[in-house]
């Protein structure tokens, strides 16, 4: 058998608590198949659930919408508010502050990709951040 990568198919059914305050079902990352370099996964937001204030100051979001809509509060004062909804990609940039929330009635249900294969390795919370934004 080489030392290289291999493909593998997840048929996870595992979550995990993520310091943002949202549980993520498991996917693709360094612990999950060896990836270097990216990690996905899938996120249930429930109604009326919010993240805690948050960025990776070196690495890359991008989230495709499945269902549902959502806001998040970005900016260095999380000062700009973005609403998707379902077909929705939403980009992410390294150091960006963001608070995603869910005001709607249904949950939102997205994929989420980063380049970091260590999903909760990079996230640095923003305490300081998350008084500045209406719950």
């Amino acid at each position: 058998m080489s030392n290289q990568a291999q493909c593998r198919l997840i048929r996870s059914g595992e979550t995990y608590d993520g310091k943002q305050g949202f549980s993520y079902l498991e996917g693709i990352s360094a612990q999950s198949v060896g990836a270097q370099g990216l990690c996905m996964h899938l996120l249930t937001i429930p109604p009326g659930g919010r993240a805690k204030a948050h960025l990776r100051s070196a690495h890359e979001t991008a989230i495709y919408v499945l269902s549902g809509a959502a806001g998040m509060w970005q900016g260095n004062r999380l000062q700009h508010c973005l609403r998707v909804g379902a077909g929705d990609m939403l980009y992410i940039p390294a150091g960006e502050p963001h608070l995603p929330f869910n005001s709607g009635p249904e949950p939102v249900v997205a994929v989420i990709a980063r380049t970091d294969p260590n999903e909760q390795e990079s996230v640095t919370l923003l305490p300081e951040l998350d008084a500045l934004v209406p719950h």
